[in-house]
């Protein structure tokens, strides 16, 4: 068996191996998107009707590092500069360093260390795709898969990213920054993948090593975050199979606490194993709907599946007893925030079954903005003053703003009735912090 797929002999169920779904579900072409349009206008940035004063956010706390997300936000008024985020960030990539296995810098470089030091020695993962806009994939031997997140600001305890870089492309991605620790630039996040090795033996021995079913808040067993820095079911999945393989491992256990967030439809291919993990323990799932509108969507995540597919996969999964919720995350400020929008989508999400919603306003860190920026100066070149205003000084939108966002959030919640995702509900209340997943 390869060893990106290798597995655990499942027990007590029969896992089966479902056909791949189809490029053209995941990728079509959206009919409403006109090639000549460059600019898409939007409202005045102030006064009665500006999208700026009336935008709404669940704020979700992160921590620093390769696989989990940032840290929370400055006091407001006090602005945080990107070499201490990046400092920061550092420090955490050195913690982590301990969990790679060592390898040999190339002929004539500076030493690498760490998770640099390993991809200069990735060789090239073999692929089917022949296009030549596919990134490049390769294998990265790892010796964890279940990294563990210290901070007791995050709702989890322990995360897992079966891949290193993301093909969806979204422009607005935090994750950029991963690919730093690995002396890559962040614009190259969605060209060059990396596919983690051996990922559900590993996984196999930390669950007997590492996870404790009982040390979590109130003695709940701890909880598993998949999807905190790449999405688990990009399309390098469909080649790989490394989620799935982690997920086989997951369903052989009982009691464990695990969630999952992804923006792709791929995720219903995995009903199956993903049954047997929620019959078995608690288990959540987090479909990433940004907004309703596929030309907008196709313009922010260029190679994630439509709005439509992503509805849809709240209500397969809903339909088959999974317990599923949406993520409005990030909200994008001048884009995304228009009276009215956060509203329809939530609906539309309630619609689908979705149990829960939760959002965050962008947040951007200087390997995002390097990507975020160019794209805002030629698709929405109204916004850019207001955007260097907010975000040259300071990763985080302004707290006002912040706080209107979280307050339209929790009238939505309210009106249509949605609930508190359930893993959340396993933690004492912490402080808030925007920004739960893909979004710097």
């Amino acid at each position: 068996m390869s060893p990106v797929l290798s597995s655990s002999k499942p027990a007590g169920f029969p896992i089966r191996r479902r056909a791949p779904l189809s490029s053209a579900s995941l990728f079509p072409v959206c009919p409403d998107r006109s090639p000549n349009t460059r600019t898409l206008e939007l409202a005045p940035l102030s006064g009665p009707g500006s999208p700026f004063s009336e935008i709404v956010s669940d704020i979700v706390p992160f921590k620093s590092g390769a696989d989990c997300p940032p840290p929370a936000p400055a006091a407001c008024g006090q602005p945080r500069n990107s070499q201490g985020f990046q400092k920061d960030a550092v420090v955490a990539a050195n913690d982590a360093a301990t969990d790679v296995v060592p390898g040999l810098a190339p002929d004539g470089a500076a030493p690498l260390v760490g998770i640099a030091r390993l991809a200069s020695i990735s060789p090239p993962a073999p692929t089917r795709r022949k296009s030549e806009e596919r990134p490049e994939y390769f294998l990265l031997p790892v010796k964890s898969i279940l990294n563990k997140c210290e901070s007791n600001r995050v709702p989890f305890d322990w995360t897992i990213n079966p891949y290193r870089g993301c093909e969806f492309a979204c422009k607005y991605c935090y994750a950029r920054y991963t690919h730093e620790f690995m002396e890559l630039d962040g614009l190259a996040f969605e060209k060059k993948i990396f596919v983690k090795k051996d990922a559900a033996v590993l996984l196999t021995r930390e669950i007997a090593t590492k996870y404790s079913f009982a040390s979590g808040h109130e003695g709940a067993p701890e909880h598993i975050c998949i999807g905190t820095a790449t999405d688990p079911y990009q399309p390098a999945e469909r080649e790989y199979g490394v989620t799935r393989a982690c997920l086989e491992e997951l369903a052989r256990h009982n009691g464990l606490s695990v969630s999952i967030t992804t923006k792709s439809n791929l995720i219903t291919r995995d009903i199956d194993v993903l049954q047997e993990i929620s019959r078995r323990s608690r288990l959540y799932v987090d479909i990433t709907v940004t907004t309703l509108r596929p030309r907008l969507a196709r313009l922010l995540e260029p190679r994630a599946p439509r709005p439509d597919l992503r509805l849809g996969a709240i209500r397969k999964l809903r339909d088959a007893g999974i317990s599923v919720g949406a993520m409005a995350s990030p909200l994008v400020p001048g884009i995304t925030d228009r009276e009215g929008e956060l509203e329809a989508l939530a609906a539309a999400a309630k619609e689908a079954g979705a149990q829960w919603i939760a959002s965050g306003v962008l947040f951007l860190m200087p390997s995002s903005a390097k990507q975020f920026l160019p794209f805002l100066r030629e698709k929405f070149p109204r916004l850019v003053r207001q955007y260097e205003s907010w975000y040259t000084h300071n990763a985080y939108a302004p707290e006002p703003y912040r706080q209107k966002v979280a307050a339209r959030l929790a009238s939505i919640k309210s009106k249509l009735g949605f609930t508190v995702r359930p893993w959340e509900q396993l933690r004492q209340p912490v402080a808030p912090a925007p920004q739960l997943s893909l979004a710097w």
